[in-house]
C-alpha cells in the first residue's frame, strides 16, 4: 500500500470513528427518553410492540484493588499482560 493509500485509509478510519461518536451520541439520547419514559411510568418493563423494554437494577462485585495494595497482596496476586494498542492521530 503505498503512502498516499494509507493516508486516505486513515482519513476513512478516522472519519469513521467521528460517525461513531456521533451515532452513539444520538443512541444515548434516545436512550434516555425511553428510560425517561419508564421512570415516568414507574415501570422497570414496559412492552411495545415487538420490543421489551427493561430498565431495572442489578449487583456486581468488584475488587478493591486499593485496600490489597495497602495489605501487600496486590503484587502476589496480580499479574501483567501485553496488549496491542492502534492509534490514528
Amino acid at each position: 500500500m503505498s503512502i498516499n493509500e494509507l493516508e486516505a485509509k486513515a482519513s476513512t478510519y478516522r472519519d469513521l470513528l467521528a460517525e461513531i461518536k456521533q451515532l452513539q451520541e444520538m443512541a444515548d439520547a434516545v436512550k434516555a427518553e425511553l428510560i425517561g419514559e419508564m421512570d415516568a411510568r414507574k415501570a422497570d418493563a414496559l412492552t411495545a410492540g415487538s420490543y421489551t423494554l427493561r430498565y431495572i437494577a442489578y449487583e456486581s462485585s468488584r475488587v478493591n484493588t486499593k485496600a490489597l495494595k495497602a495489605a501487600g497482596l496486590y503484587d502476589q496476586y496480580s499479574s501483567k499482560q501485553t496488549a496491542l494498542r492502534f492509534t490514528v492521530q
